[in-house]
């Protein structure tokens, strides 16, 4: 990699984290949660135990990068 020009500093962070699929299982999860409470209690627990998954999948995942 280049050195930045003068008076100008290296973007943070210098590494990306990788790209997941936990924000668009969260998303759904919120989209079924919501749908739920107006058509039936399977879908409503089906968003629920959808949302709890993602979340924690996504918080372990941010807890163990490195």
């Amino acid at each position: 990699m280049s050195e930045p020009r003068e008076g100008w500093n290296k973007p943070r962070p210098e590494r990306i984290p990788r790209s997941t699929a936990w924000p668009a299982a969260l998303a759904l999860g919120v989209t079924l949660l919501a749908w739920g409470l107006i058509t039936s209690p399977v879908v409503l627990a089906v968003g629920g135990a959808l949302f709890a998954v993602a979340l924690g999948g996504w918080i372990a995942e941010i807890r163990h990068e490195r």
